[in-house]
């Protein structure tokens, strides 16, 4: 039995999204401890692209919807993107 095929969650830098928001999405969304979602977001602020988790496709889909939701909802242009692991 083959495993299932795994995702990257990549968060993309756009200069816009404050940083304090992006450390709240991976929290809340990606159940990143406030340590690590600050060590994430300052990767994504210094080298434009950051790893917020690695999932199985469906949940990987399901998170990024959610961060897109939540950056709307808010004002900001942040994304996400998904890169097979």
């Amino acid at each position: 039995i083959k495993r299932p095929r795994r995702y990257k969650v990549l968060l993309l830098n756009d200069h816009y999204t404050t940083m304090d928001f992006v450390v709240q999405i991976l929290v809340d969304i990606f159940r990143k401890s406030p340590k690590d979602a600050e060590r994430i977001m300052m990767n994504v602020h210094r080298n434009g692209i950051g790893i917020a988790g690695v999932y199985a496709r469906d949940l990987a889909e399901a998170k990024v919807l959610a961060a897109h939701k939540r950056a709307q909802d808010a004002g900001y242009p942040l994304r996400c993107d998904l890169e097979p692991e």
